[in-house]
This record gives structure tokens, sequence and C-alpha cells, in this order.
């Protein structure tokens, strides 16, 4: 049988009849990535809502604008936002009533034209309470600025730990408390932090602020350890919210703030203009080459990608619509064939592109007297030559100081007696090693199945990624849903026999139908997203504008450190 981190889902319909459906056929799934898309951005627009219209009115009443209402007033005007885990805890808390993108917006933007992490409390979900995930994103968050080495602006307004789930959020490395280490590190570390207290904050969620080089706090807004009915419960003692921690208090008597505003206008005022004379801030990075269009319009993506089983496409005519034109240099393109690897522009910004190959590749394997003889690769699967090249190719990039680019499409590595006598998992260490220990940043984006070792190859979630993009669509499992329902249903009926249950074939299909249909929503990439594995969801026609923004972000990152590998498989 398989293991677990070898192929995913798509081996039995490839094996079966490959080019029953060639990439040239129109097929189904062009329609199905346009209505992903369409029903992505409903998703979006739905989620974008935060709380609903119940909490913008509580907010208004209470004199004070909303996440997405400060943010608009922060950034530059006209210039391009980049919004991280829109899509966190998606589907999760339903006992709890939802938390909608984790009551906490996280966007990258640009602020008096430095590139700068906005996290910004959405006080419409649950009073901007942190839910578990509420931590993890901004944790993620704070992540991206240390690698980005970019300023942070903390917008605080919430009501502190979502109680009911506090053994959740209050004790591990990825809870609360990590945030505060992180503002304490990166401070040290010289990035700039400016926080914003324009509502409650309150019990230990006050150390964030805090913790911050700079503190802005507006009037009506509270800031104390304990609020006042727990104090008179703790100590007997009456005291208002304003006199406990209110702005003129922390202004004139506990020295805690450094400005203090009248109101959300005022406060946002006062945080551009700090961050106008934070001279320590970089400016967005301009790209070393003018960029020129893709060789392909960007809607040839809808008619050149194609997911379903027995379905191919070359990924080239994919890159052809994302990067600049004539500048894709593909690199030992006769060898490794099911991995594209080569050097690219994109918006000007060079970097270098790890991209799975999804159509049958020929190759050519050593031969004695009558020459080298031929092989066929299977669509997305990794070989153990196109493992050595991406190795090699991605310690090149790291030696030329450029940012790498993974185009995930893939179901695993190729199992087998010829595989595993070829060196594939010697070859998948290589390739590994090589990955993990880049000092150049690593851009992700998932198109379509990302499964097993393969995902780990491409530098899935575990390995650092700078920024992890994906389509509506994709998949992230240890393999398909198919492979691992088969897999998961002979382990149920074996454990039902040796319990002397007997099962008749109705009752094996609805089982199978049953594991499928869970293990389905597992793999689904929004339920990865909603548990913080993608940073952002993307609209597929936008691809090449998103990768533009995260290659400018990449291109201002430190690059500097020595390239390490330790002892490589050869």
């Amino acid at each position: 049988m398989q293991g677990g981190l070898g192929i995913g889902s798509d081996r039995v319909d490839i094996l079966g009849d490959p080019m029953t459906q060639p990439a040239s056929t129109p097929t189904p799934t062009a329609a199905g990535l346009a209505e992903a898309r369409a029903s992505l951005l409903e998703q979006i627009a739905r989620l974008e809502t935060g709380g609903g219209a119940k909490g913008v009115e509580r907010q208004h009443r209470h004199g004070r604008l909303t996440a997405r209402e400060r943010l608009d007033r922060l950034f530059d005007p006209g210039s391009r936002r980049f919004e991280c885990g829109l899509f966190a805890a998606y589907g999760m808390y339903r006992d709890q009533g939802g938390a909608p993108a984790a009551g906490v917006v996280t966007t990258l933007g640009s602020i008096e034209g430095r590139p700068t992490m906005v996290v910004a409390n959405d006080a419409t979900v649950k009073a901007g309470a942190f839910f578990p995930m509420t931590c993890k994103k901004i944790i993620r968050a704070q992540m991206i600025a240390e690698r980005a080495r970019i300023p942070l602006v903390y917008l605080v307004d919430s009501a502190g730990v979502f109680l009911p789930l506090q053994e959740d959020v209050f004790p591990d490395t990825d809870d609360f408390g990590r945030i505060f280490r992180n503002n304490a590190v990166i401070s040290a570390q010289g990035i700039p932090q400016i926080a914003a207290i324009m509502g409650n904050c309150v019990a230990g969620g006050g150390y964030l602020p805090v913790l911050c080089d700079t503190l802005v706090m507006t009037e009506g807004s509270g800031l104390y350890l304990a609020g006042p009915a727990l104090v008179k419960a703790a100590i007997g003692q009456e005291v208002s919210s304003e006199e406990l921690g209110g702005a003129l208090m922390h202004a004139e008597i506990s020295g805690t703030i450094d400005f203090r505003e009248p109101d959300d206008p005022a406060a946002i005022e006062r945080v551009r203009r700090l961050m106008s004379a934070a001279e320590s801030a970089r400016r967005e990075p301009a790209a070393a080459t003018a960029a020129s269009e893709p060789s392909r319009p960007p809607h040839d993506l809808l008619e050149v990608f194609r997911s379903g089983p027995g379905t191919q496409y070359d990924v080239r005519d994919l890159l052809a619509c994302i990067v600049d034109g004539g500048s894709f240099a593909e690199y030992r393109g006769e060898y490794g064939r099911s991995i594209v690897c080569g050097y690219a522009r994109i918006g000007g910004f060079s970097c270098g592109v790890v991209a799975n190959q999804r159509r049958l590749t020929e190759r050519a394997m050593p031969g004695g007297k009558a020459g080298p003889a031929k092989s066929t690769n299977m669509p997305g699967v990794i070989y153990d030559d196109s493992a050595d090249k991406s190795a090699r190719f991605i310690l090149d990039c790291n030696q030329k100081r450029i940012p790498l680019l993974f185009l995930h499409d893939t179901t695993g590595f190729m199992v087998g007696r010829d595989s595993e006598q070829g060196g594939i998992i010697r070859a998948g260490a290589k390739m590994v090693n090589a990955m993990s220990n880049c000092v150049v940043p690593k851009i992700v984006l998932m198109t379509g199945s990302s499964y097993g070792a393969g995902n780990y190859a491409m530098c899935g979630r575990a390995f650092d990624p700078f920024l992890t993009l994906a389509w509506p669509g994709a998949r992230c499992a240890v393999m398909g849903a198919a492979q691992a329902a088969g897999t998961l249903l002979q382990i149920d009926l074996a454990a039902r026999e040796r319990r002397g249950e007997t099962i008749d074939e109705k009752e094996r299909a609805t089982l199978l139908a049953a594991i499928t249909a869970s293990y389905s929503e597992q793999q689904d990439v929004l339920y990865g997203a909603a548990r913080g594995w993608v940073d952002r969801m993307i609209d597929p026609l936008e691809t090449r504008e998103e990768l533009v923004f995260a290659m400018r972000l990449a291109a201002g990152s430190p690059m500097d450190g020595p390239l390490r590998t330790g002892v490589l498989q050869t």
C-alpha cells in the first residue's frame, strides 16, 4: 500500500487514461475555476462585513469607526492593500456564534510611502475578543513584518480573551502571550511599532500597546488590567472607568501614553504623522528593471488551468500569463521535466520559479548499446531527477539573492520499486534541505493540489514561507480524498470485523460516502486558510498583481545571511 506522504488522489485516474482530456480541449474545469472565483469574491465580500450591521451601528453609536473604516483613513489613498488571514476561523467556533476573520484585520499597505503591517481589532465581532485563531493570526502578521523588516501599527479595540475558550488562548507558544513576547523582540530589532488605543484595552491585552515604541490613545477609551466591576469585586474599591484607565489619567498621571487624541480620525492622523517621521522605516523599493506585460493576457489563466482527474496543462502556459513577457529563462529544460524551474521577472522584480508540471513529460534514462531509454512522467508527480534539479536551482537562486516562487500543483513524490531504487527519498531530502535553508524569501502560490511530501518539498507551511497565496478550489492534505477515504474505510471495516460486526454493501457505501465527505472538506484550501495555513486567498485573475506586491515586499527583505545547508544527500 502506498505511503501516506506519497502520491495524492489523481494517481488512479492518471494511470487509467491520461490523454482522454488533452489540455488543448476545453473542459468543464475552466468553467469550474470561473465559478470558484465568483464564489470566492462573494465570500470575501461577506467576510469583510465583520460582525454585521448591528456591530457597525454599535461602533458608530460609541463614536468610533469600524476597523475597516480606520484602515481606509490610515493607508495612503489609492495604494494597494494585501490583507492576510481574511479566512481565519472560517467555519470555526460555530458553538460560539462564529468569529468572522477571527475578529481582527491584518493588512499590508503603504502609510506615508512606507510598507507597513497593520493589525486592527474588529470590535463588531464579539467586541474584538481574542479567539485562539485571533492570536495565531496576529502572531503570523508579526512574523511577516519581522521578516520584511517593516513597521507594525496596532489599532487596539478589544475586550480581551474570549473566556469560554481561554485554555486555547492563554498559555502556549502560539497563543496570547507570544504576541507580547514578539512586541518586545521586534522592538529590540529596531523595527518601529506604533499602537493606537481606540476603544477597550483590558487585562493582559493592555501589555500589547505598552510594549510598542509609541502609544496613542483616544478620549473615551480604557486601558487597565481590571475594569471597574472587577476592581470592586477584588478589592472593594469603587472607581470610574475614566479615573481607572482613561486617556487623560494615562496622559497626566500614570505617564503611560505618548499622545492623547480626541477621536479616531485625530488618532489616525497622529499615526500617519508618526510614520512620516520614522526614518528607520524603509520606503517601497523600486524594481531594478522596467516591468513588461505578460506574453499572454491574465484572463487566459481560466482557459489554461485544468484541475479535474485525467486533465492536463502545461505550467509554462500558466507562467506566461503571470511573468513579464520575454523574461522567463527555463533552467535545465530537458532534464527533470516533472518540475519546471526558471529565472523570471514579475513586475520588473527578479525571482526564481519552481513549478509542478501538470502534463505528461518524457524522461531519457541511461541505456546500453541501444542508447538511452525513454520513460513517461505522470502529471503533477515529483520524480528523483526533478527533485535533484530543483535543489540545485534553489541553491543557485540563493547564490544570486533572488526570491523564490513555488507554484503548487502536485500529487506528491513518485512511489514504487523503480523510484525507490532510483533514490527518490535521497533526492527529495536534498530538495527539502536546500529549500529549508534558504536565505531568500520564499513565496508560495497553491493553484491546484498540494499533497503529502510534495507540499513539504514545495515549501509548505511548515517550511517558513514568506507569504502563502492560494486560488479557490486548491487542495491541501496528506493525500487525496478518494485515496484517503478508501484507506480509512478499510481500517474502519477491519475494526468492525474484529468486533464481530458484518457490513453489507449498502452500509459500506454509506460509510465510504461519509468518510469521503469529511475528508473532502478537510482537503479544501479554505479549511487550511481557516487554520492559518494560507495567508491570502486570491482572485486567479489578480494573480500577477498579487505577486507583484509580494515581490516588492520581498525585495526589501534582508537576504544577507550566509547560506548553509549542512549535510546534503548526494
